[in-house]
């Protein structure tokens, strides 16, 4: 009994003696050789501002035009966009492009085959091969009509028939044409179960419908071909905003899929109905239509620039680079305290609008005409909250 009660004793102490330690060694944290968060603010030292060539700087009231925020997409004009099918209906023999393959107009895409292509210039070829003795007929039937030999009936039927025929010939020899099949080729006896399908606009595949062996038929969707040469923007702009639209009026538009960087483009046209959600078509030109990494169909957040300056209130503004953009959030580094071994910022969440002329509006309760703001350097320092 002694003994136990000796230990019970003996824990406790233990215990108790080993809290002293823990609470120094949270009086005494260790310093960083990085910036970190110490009570919710950002350390740099002077060394490490300089080394990254930090600035800091004081926002600046400016007048931005009003802007009108809109939606849309990255699309190209109609005559750039061509759906490949066939005239008449055959079996896939062999394809051997795939989606993004470049192609050049009347490169081909896919051939057909299908007997009914051989019916058609055997009828060709029929009549092909009749006309000689049917005009030969017709013309000796008009001399012995004229010299009154013959009678006009047996004279108007060798002009119907030749004629009929004729119309035949070339209604034939058009088909062909359509189904790609040379008509010299048809008349040399060279008959072809095959009909190419080429490609109508030169650009890059973007469908692919079919496969060898599949049936195909004249409603059939071979593939689409998009000519990337002139791409613009097709915005939805609604039908309370119309108002405010002009051709002509600038718009700064990014890709928040793709990329954070902003792009320039202007009103061009101005739909001339509201389509079933309310909302009408604008066409915008890129100022700069060399961007590789456009694609059509690309998602497009866009502000079009609708107001007038002068006429607008200056709002807080500060460079670019001193905003940073994480998860759909924009934050600012502002200056808390200069200490001897460097500085102490704090984050701070901003509403923001569109750029112009390297400066962004900002909105924040924390922005004032003294607050200093890391105007570079802020970029691997925030952190979304």
């Amino acid at each position: 009994m002694k003994r136990t009660s000796f230990r019970f004793f003996l824990i406790p102490a233990l215990v108790f003696l080993a809290f002293p330690g823990c609470r120094e060694a949270q009086q005494n944290p260790s310093e960083p050789s990085e910036p970190t968060g110490q009570e919710g603010l950002i350390s740099i030292a002077h060394n490490q501002f300089e080394a990254n060539s930090m600035v800091l700087g004081k926002p600046e009231q400016k007048a931005f035009p009003q802007t009108l925020e809109v939606s849309g997409i990255i699309d190209v004009p109609p005559e750039n966009r061509a759906v490949v099918s066939a005239l008449n209906g055959g079996f896939v023999k062999d394809i051997s492009l795939l989606v993004g393959d470049q192609v050049r107009k009347g490169q081909r895409i896919v051939s057909l085959e299908s007997p009914e292509f051989l019916k058609l210039q055997q009828q060709y070829l029929e009549a092909w091969e009749q006309l000689p003795y049917l005009k030969a007929e017709y013309e000796r039937q008009k001399t012995m009509f004229s010299e009154n030999i013959t009678s006009e009936k047996v004279y108007l039927q060798a002009e119907s028939q030749y004629r009929t025929t004729l119309a035949q010939q070339n209604s034939l020899k058009k088909q062909l044409e359509l189904l790609n099949i040379p008509a010299g080729r048809v008349e040399a006896g060279e008959l072809t179960s095959e009909s190419p399908v080429y490609a109508p606009i030169a650009g890059s595949l973007t469908r692919v419908n079919v496969r060898k062996g599949v049936f195909v038929s004249p409603a059939t969707e071979i593939a689409e071909i998009v000519n990337n040469d002139h791409l613009h923007l097709e915005l939805n702009v609604y039908e309370k905003d119309i108002s405010k639209l002009k051709v002509g009026q600038e718009i700064r538009f990014r890709l928040p899929e793709y990329s954070e960087n902003t792009y320039a483009a202007h009103v061009h046209l101005i739909g001339a109905a509201i389509d079933e959600d309310r909302t009408v078509k604008v066409h915008a030109h890129l100022e700069e239509e060399a961007h590789s990494g456009f694609l059509v169909g690309m998602y497009v957040r866009a502000s079009i620039e609708v107001g007038v300056e002068t006429a607008e209130a200056p709002q807080w503004a500060v460079p670019e680079s001193a905003v940073v953009t994480q998860q759909g959030k924009s934050y600012i580094l502002l200056l808390q305290e200069r200490t001897d071994t460097g500085y102490l910022f704090r984050q701070a969440a901003v509403e923001t609008g569109t750029p112009r002329g390297g400066y962004i509006p900002v909105s924040s309760p924390a922005l004032g005409a003294d607050t200093e703001v890391l105007f570079r350097g802020a970029f691997n320092l925030v952190a979304p909250e």
